[in-house]
């Protein structure tokens, strides 16, 4: 039997890549200090994990107006231009970045490796992924793209995988020639100084927006109002110039700079010349990492945040009951305040949160379900003031947490977390329905559990097994596993012992069958003592042949433990008795 195996990637129309192509062209060395392009260059795959994860944008220029991509490629590093690809690196060919590391590349397996990534467009961040949902969920909006994908030339490829149930209805229109693109007004003024000053002035009680100007075009407005919601170009080259108008108007300047060096490009693009032979639709696409930061999703829906945050706190009165409430709901009046576009409050603690809609119930079920109720009781209530907003009230939550938990709901990320609020948050999380909340309050606290004594590594190992915060409790696995004999004497390692279930002794039972060392854990979590057996045989470099028995003085070592453990309980209850 031939030991040659094929790596495919996945969903790529069956183009392969063998083990042996990801043998480098070019010898790799270490630059421990070296940035992204350095990295590329040197194949250094460590270095670039660590940029990738610090947050370093993977479609940056140096100084040669190059990006990473193209020195990966043309040293043919393949394992680096994958990694790069997978992070979002722009690889599609008739774009500038595309076409230099497609004509860049070393050899043809890096070539088949880019051909490979080019039909499908890069993840998206949980907060672009879930605002584009809402926003192809609207019907109007869904149509023109499944037209869109029918058209395009590029096989297999489809940018909308999602379903009705992520409708969430708009509160603006636009029609332009007739065709309609549904929307919602906080995104747009988040994202244009345009929007914001209309829907602020003549727009203000609008539902819907006619445009008469005939050569204003749909397809170029549609990808931009697209962009504001998902940090994503799409586009076709052909309306690349009617877009550029558009963002003149809108004052999108950073993406207007963008475009217009895109096109220079695309003047002289070679596939002009084939256009007899080749008349298939060209695509952009465009990340909105390539932006500078300030102009980017995250960073405009923080500044709408901030500004609601400061309208909440200036209008807090709770004695002066303003909040009429209707039914299981409330209306709160609006003040002269500067416009948040607000369209609902959260009272949570006798403090009211002035927030949005679409945000909330983008990402949260739970909010959708209950926003949904909430405008269909009131869709009959006439007795409802214009300028009200409805209320909705949380219970057993505190207001620092439901101000955090907004935070990240807005610009999925967390500046900070006090660790005594950890648990509070991962609760949240979890009857919130925002599951991407535990990760990012985990990556916040991990630094400061580096300062956390072993002992306290206990409370955070049964606090992270809980609520299934996977960072968290591996790191806590791995360091109690690493200083077991240190961690084993504290009296709290030996009580929390009792708490957990005993580790499977028939390894025909265990839930993490002993593995190679370096085997990489399953994600899932099993039985705790199981995988913290695993874990310390891994530190303890257990030969293959003896991780059975090794596994099993392990095992004794915790039963001896769990005596001790029942002994300190008991002498903790006569002292307790003897005191009475």
């Amino acid at each position: 039997m031939s030991n040659r195996q094929s790596w495919i990637i996945p969903d790529m129309n069956g183009i392969d890549l063998e083990l042996e192509d990801f043998a480098d062209s070019v010898p790799l060395k270490k630059v421990p200090f070296g940035d992204i392009f350095e990295a590329s260059r040197a194949g250094d795959v460590d270095r670039l994990r660590y940029l990738l994860e610090s947050g370093v944008n993977v479609n940056a220029r140096d100084q040669w107006d190059s990006v990473a991509l193209y020195y990966a490629c043309l040293a043919g590093h393949l394992d680096a231009a994958r990694m790069l690809l997978e992070s979002g690196a722009i690889c599609s060919e008739h774009t500038f970045d595309g076409d230099r590391c497609h004509y860049a590349a070393l050899n043809l397996k890096v070539r088949k490796l880019l051909k490979a990534f080019e039909a499908r467009p890069p993840p998206l961040g949980p907060l672009q992924a879930a605002l584009r949902e809402t926003f192809l969920g609207c019907l109007a909006n869904r149509t023109f793209l499944e037209q869109y994908d029918n058209q395009s030339a590029i096989p297999g490829n489809s940018s909308y995988e999602g379903s009705t149930s992520s409708h969430f209805p708009p509160d603006v229109i636009f029609y332009v020639q007739g065709r309609p693109i549904e929307a919602h007004r906080v995104i747009l003024s988040a994202r244009s100084a345009f929007f914001k000053k209309k829907f602020e002035s003549e727009w203000k009680d609008r539902k819907e927006v006619k445009f008469s100007r005939e050569k204003l075009s749909y397809p170029a407005l549609y990808s931009l109002v697209h962009f504001f919601y998902s940090d994503r170009l799409e586009i076709a080259v052909d309306d690349m110039e009617d877009l550029v108008r558009i963002c003149k108007v809108c004052k999108c300047e950073s993406l207007q700079r963008v475009i217009e060096k895109e096109l220079i490009y695309q003047k002289y693009a070679e596939y002009k010349a084939l256009a007899d032979i080749d008349n298939s639709q060209k695509r952009f696409i465009l990340q909105g990492l390539s932006l500078p930061e300030g102009d980017r999703l995250p960073a405009a829906l923080h500044r709408i945040l901030q500004i609601s945050l400061v309208n909440s706190a200036r209008e807090q009165n709770p004695e002066s009951g303003d909040c009429n409430m209707v039914s299981h709901l409330g209306a709160m009046q609006m003040s002269e305040f500067e416009d948040d576009l607000a369209d609902v409050c959260v009272r949570v603690d006798k403090k009211i949160f002035r927030c949005h809609q679409v945000v909330l119930a983008s990402r949260s079920e739970y909010f959708k379900a209950r926003l949904s109720r909430m405008n269909d009781f009131l869709g009959g209530d006439d007795s409802l003031p214009d300028h009200a907003l409805p209320c909705l009230e949380e219970h057993d939550l505190s207001t620092d947490a439901f101000e955090k938990m907004i935070e990240f709901m807005y610009t999925d990320g967390l500046k900070d977390v006090d660790p005594d609020q950890a648990e509070e948050m991962f609760d949240a999380a979890s009857r919130y329905l925002l599951f991407p909340l535990k990760r990012a309050v985990a990556d916040v606290l991990l630094p400061q559990l580096e300062m956390v004594p072993p002992a306290e590594l206990c409370n955070w190992l049964i606090l992270s097994d809980m609520y299934g915060v996977l960072k968290i409790r591996e790191y806590c696995l791995d360091v109690i596993a690493c200083n077991f004999e240190t961690v084993a004497e504290t009296p709290e390692f030996r009580a929390m012992l009792l708490t957990l279930p005993p580790p499977s002794g028939d390894s025909s039972l265990r839930t993490t069958a002993p593995s190679a060392p370096g085997y990489r854990v399953n994600i899932d979590q099993g039985n705790l003592l199981d995988d913290l057996r695993e874990k310390w045989l891994e530190a303890e470099a257990a030969e293959l042949d003896k991780r059975d028995e090794s596994a099993l003085l392990f095992d004794k070592r915790l039963e001896m433990l769990m005596v001790v453990a029942e002994q300190d309980k008991s002498s903790a209850l006569c002292d307790g008795t003897h005191s009475c």
